[in-house]
């Protein structure tokens, strides 16, 4: 049976790696509401290679424009928004290095630890006299 992605029918099962999230919530918002469909386009387009290579994507702005069709203006105006809006991130060696972005997904709980289980009172007498 083909994958399903917000309600399409999938013929390809690899691009199920998009999260529903992205499709369902913040393709509205960043498209709709904040009226920055290239910030959407830069976000899928970097989320996508991330998850392919599994690991940051380093690329200029010249490059990722010329991934997604747009304007190297458009691509730093979008990059900029992805970053006050806290879905990307970049890292750079120095100042003038092609940065390293990932692809942040707060929307998802970020895995913790398990607590450590308390002590009985019977364990902590046991402590306190060794």
């Amino acid at each position: 049976m083909p994958a399903r992605v917000s309600g399409f029918v999938l013929a390809n099962p690899e691009l199920t790696m998009i999260d529903d999230y992205i499709t369902d919530v913040l393709l509205r918002d960043l498209v709709g509401h904040d009226r920055r469909p290239v910030s959407f386009l830069a976000y899928l387009w970097l989320a996508a290679e991330q998850a392919r290579r599994g690991a940051s994507v380093q690329i200029s702005y010249r490059e990722l424009a010329e991934n997604i069709g747009v304007s190297k203006s458009s691509v730093q105006a979008a990059v900029s928004w992805l970053r006050r809006r806290k879905l990307l991130s970049a890292n750079k060696e120095n100042a003038t290095a092609i940065p390293h972005y990932t692809a942040l997904t707060p929307w998802k709980a970020p895995s913790r630890p398990k607590p450590a289980k308390p002590l009985r009172p019977s364990q902590l007498q046991h402590r306190i006299k060794k």
